[in-house]
């Protein structure tokens, strides 16, 4: 049987991707897909023109479905407009995140196998209120029920999926990042910067993420260096935004949301210590492109980061155990060299790129043949065929 290579990716902003993780790794994945003869297809919020259009983008068909502008309503809306159009594609649907799970029924009411990546403990998120707790959960626990198979991305996620399905149902792939192979110094250079002469944390400005306890610890006594904080911009009308401001010396540094690639790279390669403040997810994408530039990590103490950052990093509980990780770290030539080699050795061993794509192709393939979706060859062209059977699941 020759197998139909063909997916869909949902469930992520778009690509070329410039948000977050999801569209990094959507980005990563279909350009990766496609030099082995897939044919991928990518859904893309569109806020500009009013119709559903398509275009074609190194190589991947890119779906631009039209929304009225960025917020979470639209983001629902989003997701159900492309359900609707891929429930019409008839080919294997990877759906990253569960926040709109409800809508993954329509796949299984019509046969068509939905892998879900089930990402971290979203409806544990600080940020969000009471109701929209309630619709993670309770999404989370229907892409547990709706989703043929469901990918975790780290073993604590894993085990946590198995208090709802069998898991047999459940593969574990972390993320992956590319290698880092040469990082443009010169590039730092405009926000004030110099090779090792500053610390870095790369985090949206939420609770969870602890960057309040990390600008406070830094903010302690004077440093010498500078704190990089890297993330979306903190408009003062919010509290918590309005808080971390306040605790910040003036050796921290707000640059706002950068997402020119090159530039990130220099600014983790450089620094000379990573900081992690993440305390709720799973395999983190920010954190691994740390380590696959030889980064030095500090991170917040839980069971994801020790997993990830492995054995020799440091870490930290609170804006005390922090600070004092600042204390004994900053300028610790001796330490922060094998902690950088440490971070590079783990990387290599666990997070590669390659690690991580060829698992994911091989997860498509294997529940492309129990499915059944095969490409039919004739002398003049190729006829893909769904051939659909009942989940298993």
């Amino acid at each position: 049987m020759v197998i139909q290579k063909k997916l869909s990716i949902l469930g992520c902003r778009g690509i070329p991707g410039n948000h977050g993780g999801f569209e990094t790794f959507a980005q990563r994945l279909a350009l990766s897909l496609i030099e082995r003869d897939w044919a991928i297809t990518v859904y893309c919020e569109n806020y500009e023109r009013p119709d559903t259009h398509e275009e074609i983008w190194k190589g991947v068909r890119l779906i631009h479905i039209p929304v009225p502008h960025s917020s979470a309503k639209s983001t629902i809306l989003f997701d159900w407009k492309s359900t609707l159009h891929a429930a019409r594609e008839n080919t294997l649907v990877l759906t990253l995140g569960y926040n709109t799970a409800i809508f993954s029924l329509l796949y299984r009411l019509k046969g068509i196998p939905n892998l879900i990546n089930m990402d971290g403990l979203e409806w544990k998120r600080q940020k969000w209120n009471f109701a929209q707790r309630a619709w993670l959960y309770i999404n989370e626990r229907l892409g547990c029920w709706f989703g043929n198979h469901l990918i975790a991305d780290h073993p604590v996620i894993a085990d946590h999926l198995a208090t709802r399905v069998p898991r047999t149902k459940i593969t574990t792939i972390p993320y992956g990042a590319d290698p880092i192979k040469a990082a443009d110094e010169a590039l730092i250079e405009p926000y004030g910067l110099m090779k090792n002469e500053y610390a870095i944390v790369i985090a949206r400005p939420e609770p969870e993420n602890n960057i309040l306890e990390i600008v406070s610890a830094f903010s302690t006594r004077r440093r010498g260096l500078k704190l990089v904080v890297l993330g979306n911009y903190y408009p003062s009308e919010n509290d918590y935004h309005r808080q971390v401001i306040a605790a910040a010396s003036d050796e921290v540094i707000f640059t706002g949301g950068i997402y020119d690639q090159p530039v990130v790279e220099a600014l983790r390669t450089y620094a000379q210590l990573y900081i992690h403040g993440h305390a709720v997810g799973g395999t983190n994408p920010s954190l691994v492109e740390a380590m696959a530039a030889s980064s030095p990590i500090l991170a917040h103490d839980n069971a994801f980061t020790r997993w990830v950052a492995g054995k020799e990093a440091r870490f930290f509980a609170d804006t005390q155990s922090c600070s004092d990780q600042f204390d004994h770290l900053l300028n610790n030539t001796a330490a922060l060299e094998s902690m950088g080699c440490y971070s590079l050795q783990r990387y290599e061993e666990a997070f590669s790129a390659d690690q991580e794509l060829f698992a994911y192709e091989d997860l498509f393939i294997s529940t492309i043949e129990r499915f059944g979706l095969q490409a039919v060859e004739t002398d003049r062209l190729t006829v893909e065929t769904p051939l659909v059977t009942t989940p298993k699941h």
